[in-house]
């Protein structure tokens, strides 16, 4: 399942879209809007897009939830954070309310902050048990590793088979420990888009592409559409 591929000249172009996309979604619905947000230079180019001038006036802050679909187990204050890299990009330059974002815990052990990050989710969807036909988020952001990660989805690891929970720790893989989002949750949504760019990330693209690939990004199946918003080197096209 590959959905929708648009290309696009460079990243700064790839997140133009995605701010006009997002920006359109959300005011084609008049109740909360739930994104749940990535991480990466792209993304963070769109965050910065979506508090700009150009955007900031005509965006539904009001409407509008903002979730992690993983997220490094550092203190909130740190570079590595995504939370961090959100709040400076966007946050902080837009008038976003405090009770509208929700950032996974960053205290206590991995398992007991991915469980209390389920437990928020859950209460924002009103239920325990997801319903394909009401999907928890409205857009989910997801980004491409060269590996064929996405979120903290890693290749090998126990966290692509688990589907009872909605969040969970990964401590193997990486340097530092992750908590991410599983494949229930990331694909309960109306909307799902990755955003890639860089020559690096060419060759397991095309793999996801010609459906010779099982990385863990091209497992994921949404229950709504799936969109690819590439650049030009992302695609192979340059």
């Amino acid at each position: 399942m590959i959905g929708h591929i648009e290309i696009f000249p460079d990243p700064a172009a790839v997140a133009r879209h995605a701010a006009e996309w997002i920006t359109a979604a959300a005011f084609a619905t008049e109740d909360t809007f739930r994104i749940s947000l990535s991480g990466g230079s792209t993304p963070k180019t769109l965050y910065g897009l979506l508090a700009s001038e150009q955007f900031k006036s005509r965006f539904p802050w009001q409407r509008v939830s903002w979730y992690w679909g993983d997220e490094r187990f550092v203190s909130y204050d740190s570079p590595e954070s995504n939370y961090r890299m959100t709040r400076e990009a966007m946050f902080d330059k837009a008038p976003v309310p405090a009770e509208n974002i929700h950032p996974v815990p960053a205290n206590g052990t991995p398992d007991d902050a991915a469980q209390r990050y389920e437990q928020t989710l859950k209460e924002a969807y009103g239920a325990t048990t997801l319903d394909p036909a009401r999907p928890l988020f409205d857009v989910t952001l997801l980004g491409l590793g060269p590996d064929g990660h996405t979120a903290s989805l890693l290749p090998g690891e126990p966290v692509l088979e688990e589907r009872k929970k909605w969040v969970a720790a990964v401590s193997h893989g990486r340097p530092e420990v992750r908590i991410t989002m599983t494949y229930p949750v990331i694909e309960s949504s109306r909307r799902v888009a990755f955003l890639v760019t860089g020559s690096e990330k060419a060759q397991i693209f095309r793999a996801i592409r010609a459906g010779e690939s099982d990385a863990p990004a091209a497992r994921v199946r949404p229950v709504g559409e799936l969109f690819w918003f590439l650049d030009r080197a992302a695609a192979g096209e340059s």
